[in-house]
């Protein structure tokens, strides 16, 4: 039976202290003293989707044809489906074979009815991130299709937070407002609160990830990058789809990238202010770490994708210099690593400041 579904009636005062201890051991275990490189790690690369056959919707839809070609591509390469039931459990340790977990946001009808038949047919496991406040709405699942899908063994349920507002807009007080109305809303309707989470428009500053921290045992955002032990889980990558990125030649290329590890990446706090744009960015590679000098990377400060100053010293220490401010209001960072063939890949998101 799946974790978030055994933990459905945690209530009592000493399920909560262990739950307490399970999410703050965890939490530190990735901390830059502990975590340790492994070469031979290819990761679990996990893809978000959102609309399916819904085609006047291109920048977050995915026609079926082409749904049904990425699931024929990920088994023709020999990867495995992950389940989110093992994922405390291996976090941490080194995946000999490439693993790939599908995820797909704010649950709109297109998913039940395209999408849902096709996965539960062959039992591929998935993670579904549901905003509260639109369910049962016009083109949005209702309570009793999100609960047809959660009793599979197969099937997980994120917390996508209530409103799916841009939050990173929102006072902290009405974040938290939010998040929790989430969560008594999740509690009433299917026992439990999710272990994972999803930040709406893969944007939060550290304020905002410290309290998620707090509630849940994960968390995904919305940048490229392959998740491996070195990954903060409350920062987790993606890889979004949609019809202009989700052609079946790009498909392939991604799913065979593995993990760019790294010991540490500054700034913590993704949230941009105008006082700090461009950020000043330091990431810490391993000493054992090879050919880290011949990392390429890509940003899109001032709305313009080009190779922003790249130096890295002689202890493994990559600073990046942007060359301009990012515009408001997401800037991103690529960066990849051809290594004896294999192309290793990380990505990273910064939400910018309104400007005022």
């Amino acid at each position: 039976m799946s974790l978030n579904k055994i933990l459905l009636p945690v209530a009592s005062i000493i399920k909560s202290a262990i739950l307490f201890f399970f999410i703050f051991f965890h939490s530190n275990i990735s901390s830059e003293e502990t975590i340790q490189y492994n070469p031979d790690d290819q990761g679990v690369l996990s893809i978000m989707y959102h609309r399916f056959e819904e085609n006047k919707y291109p920048s977050t839809n995915i026609k079926m044809k082409i749904f049904l070609e990425h699931i024929d591509a990920i088994k023709n390469n020999g990867f495995v489906f992950y389940n989110p039931n093992i994922f405390d459990e291996q976090f941490d340790k080194p995946k000999d074979n490439k693993k790939i977990l599908l995820t797909v946001d704010d649950a709109f009808l297109s998913f039940y009815e395209n999408a849902w038949p096709v996965l539960k047919k062959k039992e591929i496991p998935f993670i579904l991130f549901v905003s509260t406040e639109p369910i049962g709405k016009r083109g949005y699942m209702t309570w009793d299709q999100i609960k047809e899908i959660e009793k599979e063994e197969f099937a997980f349920i994120g917390n996508h937070s209530h409103t799916h507002e841009y939050l990173i807009d929102f006072s902290f007080a009405d974040f938290k407002d939010d998040i929790n109305k989430s969560i008594k809303i999740f509690e009433e309707n299917l026992g439990y609160n999710p272990i994972f989470f999803s930040y709406p428009f893969g944007e939060y500053s550290l304020k905002q990830k410290n309290f998620i921290r707090k509630k849940f045992s994960y968390a995904f955002g919305q940048h490229s990058g392959i998740i491996d032990s070195t990954k903060d889980k409350y920062e987790l990558p993606r890889f979004p789809i949609n019809e202009n990125y989700g052609k079946i030649e790009r498909f392939n290329s991604i799913i065979k990238y593995f993990p760019l590890q790294y010991k540490s990446f500054e700034p913590e706090d993704k949230y941009v202010l105008e006082k700090n744009n461009p950020p000043s960015v330091e990431i810490k590679f391993f000493d054992n770490q090879k050919n880290i000098k011949n990392i390429n990377c890509f940003s899109n400060e001032g709305d313009s994708w080009g190779n922003p100053n790249i130096s890295v010293d002689e202890n493994n220490v990559m600073k990046i210099s942007f060359r301009e401010k990012f515009n408001f209001r997401r800037g991103r960072l690529n960066c990849s690593l051809n290594e004896n063939g294999k192309w290793k890949w990380f990505g990273q998101q910064f939400t910018v400041q309104i400007p005022k």
